[in-house]
């Protein structure tokens, strides 16, 4: 089966550097001119919309490569007028959301509201997931929580919330449940130290297997949730 072309096969990229041609099958010319003039719109007329995408432009445009992503998290909340930050943190990431904490109050945060993945301690169990699915099977394993964080941050009325290391998926369903915008701070990677580009740079050697079809072998039960 032929695979749709996309701005995965494009080798010119003319809608950033506006210096060659637009593809045959680009994502610009094959698509109606309403999609961008509606976002246009968006963009310059709805109050929230052009609130967060001047905030971001101004954070690339004014710091370009000056700041860490800590530190434009901060300057991105400061500049949508942000008074309480959410943070949806892993329970193994614990530490760096204290630290991520100090930072925000050090930038004159003074509402930070944490919760952690794990919160409401319910074993997995009650939410159907099977036994040999855990990873320390017939013990308690509580489940990561993403509804809740998100409910209580709602409840709590953050202004922006921000991700810290929640697994694949679990990010997915926070950020379907918040009511606030949503950035990441941390991506999980447990075998790359949070850092999933890694697994691409090294696709043409360490890491070559991801190219294969299919998945390794599921590894033994570890000790640890990280």
């Amino acid at each position: 089966m032929a695979t749709e072309k996309s701005c995965a096969n494009c080798a010119s990229f003319h809608c950033n550097y506006q210096n060659s041609d637009w593809p045959d099958f680009c994502m610009t010319t094959n698509n109606p001119q309403e999609f961008f003039d509606e976002a246009l719109d968006e963009y310059n007329n709805d109050p929230m919309t052009r609130k967060i995408f001047q905030a971001a432009a101004e954070c690339e445009g004014l710091y370009y490569g000056a700041l860490t992503r800590v530190e434009e998290i901060a300057l991105f909340a400061q500049k949508i007028g942000a008074k309480k930050i959410g943070i949806a943190t892993c329970v193994g990431l614990r530490r760096e959301t204290q630290l991520f904490s100090k930072v925000l109050k050090a930038k004159g945060f003074d509402a930070v509201c944490a919760v952690v993945c794990k919160v409401g301690g319910i074993d997995k169990a009650k939410a159907g997931i099977p036994e040999d699915v855990k990873v320390h099977p017939g013990c308690h394993e509580s489940l990561c929580n993403p509804i809740v964080q998100a409910k209580i941050l709602n409840a709590k009325k953050t202004d922006l919330n921000v991700i810290v290391g929640l697994c694949v998926g679990h990010d997915t369903l926070f950020i379907k449940h918040s009511e606030a915008p949503v950035t990441y701070l941390i991506v999980k990677d447990r075998v790359l130290a949070h850092n999933p580009a890694a697994a691409l740079y090294q696709s043409g050697t360490y890491y070559s297997r991801i190219m294969e079809p299919g998945f390794p072998p599921a590894r033994e039960r570890q000790s640890e949730e990280t």
